[in-house]
């Protein structure tokens, strides 16, 4: 879930040095309108914070809130652009790091729970918040939904063209595996470690398979 800019070289040196200050603070201010969302969510709840109250509290404009979110539930949960560019991802494209599809599947999962670009502490909250407003769940779900192309292209560098399994199966497999695993975390007040959870779901699921 990190976003990397690839940068066309043109012989002008600084060039790299102002998009990367404008890219930290594009993340300084998404995370400022996360976190005043948060605090003001958790202090009156998800239906009486209105989008202008939350501009208000971290101080811009509302169109600047539009430019990062399409809606206030999209800022509580801190979705942010998603790109397949971590490095976790690149192992599993390449064939890591165990070699064995499923434990590797299992790999890129914990690191899309546990190594969000919001921080650990951010993704707590929201989950704290998604516990006690379903709907945020929801919208987080179909989320994960719009990114199922991204997945499907990532599990076919990693299968090629003519792997023992189709790409839009393992895919499936991935986004089925994030959702439960969130779910069951979810389910849990955000305690407990990603892979745990993981781990239940992944028994749950062989043990269905198997009946």
């Amino acid at each position: 879930m990190h976003v990397k800019l690839h940068l066309v070289q043109n012989n002008l040196v600084d060039q790299p040095e102002v998009l990367g200050l404008r890219e930290r603070k594009k993340r300084a201010r998404r995370e400022a309108l996360i976190d005043a969302t948060h605090r003001l969510v958790g202090e009156h709840g998800l239906d009486a914070v209105t989008v202008d109250a939350i501009c208000e509290e971290a101080g811009v404009s509302v169109r600047t809130f539009f430019n990062y979110f399409e809606t206030k539930d999209d800022a509580a949960l801190g979705h942010t652009p998603w790109q397949l560019g971590s490095a976790a991802a690149e192992t599993f494209a390449a064939g890591g790091p165990t070699g064995l599809l499923m434990a590797d599947l299992q790999a890129l999962v914990v690191s899309f729970l546990t190594d969000p670009p919001i921080g650990r502490e951010r993704l707590a909250r929201a989950m704290e918040l998604a516990a006690k407003e379903p709907r945020l769940v929801a919208r987080h779900m179909a989320w994960f939904e719009q990114h199922k192309g991204q997945l499907s292209a990532l599990v076919e560098r990693r299968l090629g063209q003519d792997g023992p399994h189709s790409p839009e199966m393992v895919g499936s497999v991935l986004l089925f595996l994030t959702h439960a695993t969130f779910l069951r975390w979810d389910a849990a007040g955000g305690h407990g470690a990603a892979d745990e959870h993981l781990s239940a779901v992944v028994t749950e699921l062989r043990s269905i398979l198997s009946d």
